[in-house]
């Protein structure tokens, strides 16, 4: 059965992003069925409109796509950005100097009681990150950016050290000192005033240079999951550090227009959000949240508390390197839970790495892409077709809608143009026959074995 107005598409395992037809309407025994209602208080009054979709520009991803050829290259670069051609991504996260898929350790400043910043240079990030931005921004010019540091300059904190944890067993050493070490719930950012200013100065010219350089960003977020203790750049911090910091970064992005979040929190813990908030000079600059990992246990206590938040998945779980399919679903779970929760941007995380996708740093993580750099080849990896099942159909702007019914494995969605989106998963070893009722319109439906599945419904008005 043929509809103009409704496009199916479904990925499995092995037939990603293929047309499907609709089945001939009529009832069986095992027919599922999914509601979605269109009208105001089907949306919710809390639903927070979808801001979009991206991932995170860091230096392997780059190092990777640079052994492809040149029209390769920008084959990725449009499937990716070019709106309306393939993932759509409008919304991207970048470092501030090194995090774990950096080519190494750096800073911008790494010249020691350097106050007056008078070293400081982004000319590391104009052999890697600037060529990726701009790449991506020849095919979306209107693609917003944010960022967040791994670490301080080393010289700005307690330990002298870009890490906070020692190296794990098997890997090169990392050069930490056993009494070098953070730990969760301190302050490994050195908490005199003069530091303070010199770090927001020093974000404050990180924004200046990548001006410079024809590159806006948005928002920053002060530290990278701020509980973390790693082997590689990390800094941890208290609630009541980051509200001593805000208090000096959030006029020096308020001047330059830039907004700041809270994030990364990688913890299921809203408490510390709220130890920001009631600060009385910082609170007032706190313009979302960035929830990642296990923040994800407080996402949804974040929304209800703070529904004036803009709240983002600042970085979806990374998985081993082998991206597998089965990780592709897992991946799947984790975005219906943070859209259902509040969410109202998604970010992934590795645009692109070598096979196995180490970092530097020793650890193996999934990406979109794997490059061979050796046969000058590429693949789109399983998750990449998990995430464009929604950010190809799912609009900046967008509501999502509630849905009821006897499948709940779904995510509906009400674009700015009135199309519906619904992003369906099948889990089950076999085909499953669904009917989809959206508003007055019955769509049937097959769902095949083990599939994600997105359906357009195309609304005159």
């Amino acid at each position: 059965m043929s509809d103009g107005s409704v496009t199916w598409v479904a990925t499995t395992e092995t037939s990603p992003w293929q047309t499907r037809p609709l089945r001939e309407a009529g009832w069986r025994w095992d027919t599922l069925d999914v509601a979605i209602g269109l009208e105001s208080g089907g949306v919710g009054n809390a639903a927070p409109a979808i801001v979009g979709f991206g991932a995170c520009f860091n230096e392997l991803g780059w190092t990777s796509l640079q052994a492809l050829r040149g029209e390769d290259q920008e084959g990725i670069f449009k499937e990716l950005f070019a709106p309306g051609m393939g993932a759509n991504f409008n919304v991207c996260r970048m470092p501030v100097g090194a995090n774990d898929f950096s080519r190494g350790w750096y800073s911008y400043d790494e010249h020691a009681e350097d106050f007056l910043l008078e070293h400081f240079s982004i000319a590391n990030d104009l052999e890697t990150l600037v060529p990726f931005i701009k790449s991506a921004k020849r095919y979306n010019p209107a693609l917003e950016l944010w960022a967040s540091p791994w670490s301080p300059p080393s010289w700005m904190k307690r330990n002298k050290h870009y890490a906070a944890e020692m190296q794990r067993e098997g890997l090169p050493p990392n050069g930490l000192k056993p009494e070098q070490v953070g730990r969760e719930g301190t302050d490994l950012f050195i908490q005199e005033d003069k530091y303070f200013k010199t770090y927001a100065d020093y974000f404050g010219r990180f924004i200046d240079a990548y001006r410079e350089q024809g590159i806006e960003i948005g928002m920053v977020m002060p530290q990278n999951e701020f509980n973390s203790a790693q082997p590689f750049p990390s800094c941890t911090w208290t609630a009541e550090g980051l509200a001593r910091f805000v208090r000096y970064l959030g006029p020096a992005m308020k001047q330059r227009n830039v907004d700041v979040f809270f994030g990364t929190l990688e913890r299921g813990n809203d408490g510390l959000l709220n130890t920001v908030l009631a600060d009385p000079e910082a609170g007032r600059y706190i313009k979302g949240v960035g929830v990642q990992w296990a923040g994800k246990g407080a996402i949804a206590e974040i929304h209800t508390e703070h529904p004036r938040l803009t709240i983002y998945q600042s970085e979806q779980e990374c998985g081993d390197g082998k991206n597998d399919w089965k990780y592709a679903g897992y991946c799947w779970d984790l975005m219906r839970h943070y859209f259902r929760s509040g969410a109202s941007g998604y970010m992934y995380w590795n645009i692109s790495l070598k096979p196995g996708g180490e970092s530097h740093w020793g650890w193996p993580q999934n990406s979109l892409i794997t490059v061979d750099t050796d046969a000058k080849t590429y693949r789109w990896n399983h998750e990449y077709y998990a995430m464009k099942h929604a950010s190809h159909f799912v609009q900046r702007g967008a509501m999502r809608l509630e849905t009821h019914g006897t499948f709940d494995n779904a995510l509906a969605f009400l674009n700015p143009d009135k199309n519906v989106a619904v992003i369906l998963r099948n889990e089950s070893g076999h085909e499953r026959p669904v009917d989809v009722t959206i508003g007055d319109r019955k769509i049937a439906g097959s769902m095949e074995a083990d599939s994600l599945n997105t359906l357009l419904l195309r609304r005159d008005g």
